[in-house]
Parts: C-alpha cells; structure tokens; sequence
C-alpha cells in the first residue's frame, strides 16, 4: 500500500465532522471521498473538509476503486448494512461503536472480512487515546497489584427530543449501545476476560429506550465491574481502576487526558496526555499504520473481543426485554 491513505466517510452526521477534523491533521491521509443520503448533504461536508469526491448514496462511495478504506459513520442500526456494503466491494472498513446492534449481527460482519481478507475494526477511539497506552503499561506490569474493582460512569443530560437517534428506539437509541459500551470496553480492556455473572439493570422510557442503565460485572474471585451509563443524566465520567497495591483514576476516562497513580505509602503521581488534534486522530493513525503492515484486524481492539462485547451487550437487555423493531 502507497504512503499516503485515501479515506471515504460514509455518513455525513456530528461523528463524521469530528473523525473528519482527526484526518485533518495526518499528513499520510487524504479525505478522498464522503457519501451521504443525499448529494446536497454530501457537498456540504466536503466543501468544508476540501474533500474532492461527493456522492448522494452510499453505493456510489463504496464502489470507488481509489477509495483504501471507509469509515462508517452512520446511525447504529445501519452499520451492518453499510458495513456489508463496503467489505463486498472489497473496501476495508473502520465502523462506528457499536459495531452491529446484536452479535448476529457482528458475526456476519466478521465472517464477510475473514473470507474477503479485508481490515476490519470497530472505532472504539477510547482504546487508542495516549492515556490508555499509559493505563495497559501500568496494568501489564501490575504496578497497582492484582486489579479487584473498576468503577465507570458516562452519563450526559439530552434534551427530551424523542425522534432523534439518542431517545429513538426505531434507530437503536439508549444509554446502553451509546454510551454504556465505553464503560464495557474498558472492563474488558482492564480485565482481559468475560465477566463469569452479569446483572444488570434499566430505567427504560416514554420512548422504550434505556434512559438510563447500570451493569455489575464479576469475574471470580472478588472482582467486579461496576458500571453506569445514562442520556437523561449527566455524570462525572470518571473512572478508577483499584488494585492490591494502589489504584488509577482517569478523569472523562472516554476522551481522557490524564491519569493518576496512586500506590500505597507514596504521594499521587499526575501523568498528562494533551491531545494533538481533537483526538479521533489516533485511531485513524493506528488504522493506517495496520493497513500498511497487511494486518487483517486490531491487537488492541480485536474483533473476537468487538464480539464478545457485543453479546455482553446482549445479555444484558435480554435481562430488561429491550428489543429493537428490527430483531422481531
């Protein structure tokens, strides 16, 4: 693959603006290529960006043969589709969290990539933040012990407007698939493993949506998770890791900046990560440097963890009877 990646965003909403403005900054990424539902929408986001193809559907971007990979930014519960799209017309892709709404779903999308040998990952950005670096060195070398509790919350205050994507169940909306699987993601990058027990629980809304949600989630031994995500609720997002000898906080743990170590009899050690860019940028940079190397997927964002995440996910609004008009 040449040095330089020409990117086509499929999806012209909020996240596309913000992993648009990452790409900015890369010298070895060209934001070829963006496609929308309709011409005009396309436009307009490439007048903005200078991108020099527009398309007005998604079969027109997936099917530009000078396109290297597309990053889907649409709506959860078009992420298969879209997906299936772009790996049948042999493009790699970088899809949006949630990868699928279920783990059929997911299956189906990995299954497709494997047989296409094409890159495929979910665009857990959290996962590629410096902090996180930072975090995983810690926890490999133990430096705060054997981990025993990770605490999480995301939660944000959205104004009741039903029909958009947040409080809409028609497009997989709730707290859980837009926010509670930062906090998922994080247990499972803390733990390594699946939780042995699962409980959970939701205040599901006027809308059929989880408004606001809350997982437990043990992994023997004494070791749990205990996570919260909310739409309707605003919450510090913060997270600490305890361990047997000390513990680790990140403050606004999903876009982080910062992490505190604290280990028993020393005093706080403070480590900064200021982003460069708005920070979309290092997922993107990482998606570029595996293309580059041939790689199929992600160590640190493996579609076998993507997976089991997701029917994490299942299990849990299983455990509230949360289904989606397309499951039925």
């Amino acid at each position: 693959m040449s040095k330089i990646i020409n990117w086509g965003i499929m999806g012209c909403g909020k996240i596309a603006h913000s992993f648009a403005k990452g790409l900015s900054v890369l010298p070895e990424a060209t934001l070829y290529a963006a496609g929308s539902r309709t011409k005009e929408k396309a436009v307009s986001f490439g007048q903005k960006y200078n991108i020099l193809k527009t398309y007005g559907s998604y079969d027109e971007l997936a099917t530009d043969p000078h396109i290297d990979i597309i990053y889907i930014a649409t709506p959860h519960n078009y992420h298969k589709e879209n997906t299936l799209l772009c790996l049948r017309n042999y493009k790699a892709v970088l899809c949006e969290k949630p990868m699928c709404i279920n783990a059929k779903e997911a299956e189906e999308l990995i299954k497709e990539a494997r047989k296409n040998q094409l890159f495929l990952m979910e665009a857990m950005w959290m996962r590629f933040l410096p902090v996180m670096f930072k975090v995983r060195e810690w926890l490999n070398e133990k430096i705060i012990g054997d981990i025993r509790i990770l605490k999480a919350d995301f939660g944000f205050r959205f104004p009741w407007e039903p029909q958009k994507r947040i409080l809409n169940i028609n497009l997989a909306g709730g707290a859980l698939l837009d926010v509670g699987i930062y906090t998922l993601s994080l247990a499972y990058m803390v733990f390594k493993n699946e939780p042995v027990k699962i409980t959970s629980t939701a205040y599901i809304g006027k809308t059929g949506v989880d408004e606001q949600s809350a997982y437990l989630l043990s992994y023997g031994n004494g070791a749990f998770a205990s996570l919260t995500s909310a739409v309707r609720t605003k919450t510090p997002h913060d997270a600490i890791i305890i361990g047997t000898k000390g513990s680790i906080v990140i403050p606004d743990f999903w876009h982080g900046q910062m992490a505190i170590l604290h280990i028993k009899d020393k005093a706080p050690s403070e480590f900064k990560f200021p982003f460069v860019s708005n920070g979309y940028n290092y997922e993107a940079q990482y998606t570029m440097d595996c293309l580059k190397k041939n790689k199929l997927e992600s160590d640190i964002m493996p579609l076998n963890e993507t997976l089991l995440i997701i029917k994490t996910m299942d299990e849990i609004r299983s455990q509230w009877k949360l289904i989606y008009p397309e499951e039925k």
